[in-house]
C-alpha cells in the first residue's frame, strides 16, 4: 500500500514548485510566489532563503560543484546556493529570456532552457554562459534532462516536440505523434530512454535515443501531468496538477494512480528523497511524502 503524508513547510501563498534532493541529504525546493529557496531535512524544520521577491524561482537541481542551481523565470537569472545558504545569481544572456528548466550536463556545466527566447543555455560553475538558438520560434522550451547518450533532452511545450542538444550545440527535434500535447516535465528513465509528460494530452511519453516515441494515455486525460522522475527501482513517478494525484508508470507502460490527501493541493515538482521515498512540492504550501511499497 502506498502511504502519502503531507508536511506544511511555508504559508500557502509561497507556492512550493520545484524540488530536488541535494548532496547534503536535504530536500531543496523553490517557492515560486515568495521568491525564496527552501531546504528541509526529512523530520526537521525547514529553512528558507530570500531571493528577489518577484523573481519566480522555478526548477532546482544539484550542480557538478556540489551546490544547488536554480532558475528565476521572471528575474531572468540563474542562481546558485551552497548547502550553508550562500547565494550567487547570474543574468542569462538573452534579455527577458525566461529561464525555466535546468540540469547538470556530462560536460561539467549546467544546461537550461529559455522559454521566452527560444534558446538553450549553458552555464559553467564559474558563471560563464553560452546560448544556442532553437531551429523554431515560439517553441517555449521547458524542462531539460541529461540523457544516457551524452546529450541533453528537453521539452518544447508550444512546438509540440522533444529536442536534443549535443555538447557542441547541435540541436535535433522530434515532433510528438499527438497534436497539441504540450510536453513539460522530462527525465531519464531506468531503461535508458527519455520519459516526459504531456500536460495538455494527459499522457506519459517515452522517446528512445534514436527518436522512437511511444505514448501512454492516463486514466484521467484531463489530469494535466506536470513533472516526472525515476524512483531508482524501475518505475517513474509523475504529478497530476489538475487531478490532485501522483502516479507511477513502469517501463512497459503499467500505470498506477494515487490521490493526494488534501483537495486542490496543486502538485508540481517531484523527486526521489534522501529517505528513499518520493517527495512532491504542493503549491498549497506543503511537501508530500510518498512511501514506496517494499522499501
Amino acid at each position: 500500500m502506498t502511504v502519502i503524508e503531507e508536511y506544511a513547510v511555508v504559508d500557502p501563498g509561497a507556492g512550493p514548485y520545484g524540488i530536488t534532493t541535494g548532496p547534503d541529504g536535504a530536500l531543496w525546493f523553490t517557492l515560486v510566489h515568495a521568491g525564496q529557496i527552501g531546504r528541509m531535512v526529512p523530520g526537521e524544520e525547514p529553512t528558507t532563503y530570500q531571493l528577489d521577491p518577484a523573481g519566480q524561482p522555478t526548477i532546482i537541481t544539484t550542480g557538478p560543484d556540489g551546490a544547488l542551481w536554480f532558475t528565476e523565470s521572471r528575474a531572468h537569472h540563474i542562481g546558485r546556493i551552497t548547502a550553508d545558504g550562500v547565494i550567487t545569481r547570474f543574468p542569462v544572456p538573452s534579455r527577458d529570456g525566461g529561464p525555466y528548466g535546468i540540469a547538470a550536463g556530462p560536460d561539467g556545466a549546467l544546461w537550461f532552457t529559455e522559454m521566452n527566447a527560444d534558446r538553450i543555455g549553458r552555464i559553467t560553475p564559474g558563471g560563464e554562459s553560452t546560448e544556442f538558438p532553437l531551429p523554431v520560434t515560439g517553441a517555449y522550451p521547458s524542462a531539460i534532462t541529461a540523457g544516457t547518450d551524452g546529450g541533453m533532452w528537453f521539452t518544447m511545450n508550444q512546438a509540440n516536440a522533444i529536442g536534443r542538444i549535443d555538447m557542441d550545440g547541435t540541436i535535433t527535434t522530434c515532433p510528438l505523434p499527438t497534436e497539441a500535447a504540450a510536453p513539460v516535465g522530462i527525465t531519464t528513465g531506468p531503461d535508458g530512454a527519455i520519459w516526459f509528460v504531456e500536460i495538455a494530452a494527459g499522457q506519459i511519453g517515452r522517446i528512445t535515443p534514436d527518436g522512437t516515441i511511444t505514448e501512454f494515455p492516463l486514466p484521467d486525460r484531463a489530469a494535466r501531468p506536470h513533472a516526472i522522475t525515476s524512483d531508482g527501482d524501475g518505475r517513474l513517478w509523475f504529478t497530476e496538477w489538475a487531478g490532485n494525484r501522483v502516479g507511477s508508470i513502469t517501463t512497459d507502460g503499467i500505470i498506477d494512480i494515487h490521490d493526494l490527501p488534501t483537495p486542490r493541493s496543486e502538485p508540481h515538482g517531484i523527486t526521489l528523497g534522501p529517505d528513499g521515498a518520493l517527495w512532491t512540492a504542493l503549491e498549497n504550501g506543503a511537501l508530500a511524502r510518498i512511501a514506496i511499497p517494499g522499501r
